[in-house]
């Protein structure tokens, strides 16, 4: 007798802890879900970041070429303009 008890109880826990269980392995198939989106949004944010820093050195680059550029345009209009002025006095 002892034994069919056991193995009622057994039962009867096994019946009422299988919705509990089958509750629990959904919401762990959606914390895996998450947490592949999670590891997909860290990557795309890493990208994103290294995209940001190749871009921002890109920057800096050409403002120093727009910068080298610049003082180049000034020291030519300020030749022809030098040019300008001997063209004048010679003519």
């Amino acid at each position: 007798m002892d034994n069919d008890l056991k193995e009622a109880l057994t039962a009867l826990l096994k019946a009422e802890l299988s919705p509990v269980f089958e509750r629990l392995d959904r919401i762990d198939g959606r914390l895996d879900g998450i947490d592949n989106r999670l590891d997909r949004l860290e990557l795309e944010q890493a990208q994103i970041k290294q995209a940001v820093l190749e871009t921002n050195e890109t920057v800096k680059r050409i403002e120093v070429i727009q910068e080298q550029q610049h003082r180049i345009i000034e020291l030519l209009s300020a030749r022809s303009i030098e040019h300008e002025a001997k063209i004048k006095q010679i003519l």
